[in-house]
């Protein structure tokens, strides 16, 4: 326990001194949003960092043609507080719908609640107004990673917890695909208490694309059925015993 302490004690550490060196840059989108593509690509370098430094060895499998000159909603599944920063090591720029808690962090908060999008789950206006911003985020040429699972709930992982209709909706209303992407070990390395980092191997599998078939309401049920079936059928593939 002491020495997983010690862990913990290194890898907030290090993930801080990153993030304060990458913080001056980070300001460049801040105040010129028509840089926003900084955005995904020193993420992903500030996630580089961190996994390196807490040696954390990490594979991205593409199993699906993404072309990164089109726009994508990236779906992951979501059973450990690791899977943000994991998701940061995509290779494909984007920007997070993310839970309202990470704006009161000081200074990290200031930076996520501009670069991001918050969200408080338990608050139907705002839940609607995130809908809004991430059809905005859409029209201004972004990709989005959301969580569909809408948090960690998930009590027996590798089994999803059921999908929110929100990605889903997005997608159908705006006509662009649905990465589903899963993440089978990151509950391994940190699940639901974050005092329990513990060193590992992760994995992050992109999917085939999805496109919406119509605009209709019912395209939205089975989009969500599609990417649910996706995700779980590799959990189960990767994750049995």
């Amino acid at each position: 326990m002491l020495l997983q302490r010690l862990y913990l004690v290194y890898a907030l550490a290090w993930f801080s001194i990153l993030f304060l060196f990458f913080l001056p840059f980070l300001l460049i989108p801040i105040f010129s949003p028509k840089h926003f593509r900084l955005v995904g690509i020193l993420n992903r370098w500030w996630a580089y960092g961190s996994f390196t430094a807490w040696l954390l060895p990490w594979k991205i499998e593409l199993k699906g043609k993404i072309d990164p000159s089109k726009q994508y909603i990236f779906c992951p599944n979501h059973f450990s507080y690791i899977d943000i920063p994991a998701m940061a090591l995509s290779p494909f720029n984007a920007i997070f719908v993310g839970k309202h808690d990470m704006g009161s962090i000081p200074l990290f908060g200031f930076m996520y609640s501009r670069l991001h999008i918050l969200v408080d789950r338990s608050n139907r206006s705002s839940r609607y107004e995130t809908y809004l911003r991430g059809g905005e985020a859409i029209d201004q040429g972004k990709n989005l990673v959301i969580f569909p699972e809408g948090g960690i709930w998930s009590t027996n992982p590798p089994e999803l917890s059921r999908f929110k209709d929100g990605p889903f909706r997005l997608s159908v209303e705006k006509q662009i695909p649905i990465v589903p992407v899963t993440l089978p070990d990151n509950h391994h390395i940190l699940m639901d208490n974050p005092l329990r980092l513990k060193p590992g191997r992760l994995r992050l599998i992109f999917h085939e694309p999805i496109l919406p078939a119509s605009d209709t309401t019912d395209e939205v049920d089975r989009m969500k059925e599609k990417v649910f079936a996706v995700i779980q059928n590799e959990l189960n593939h990767v994750c049995r015993p």
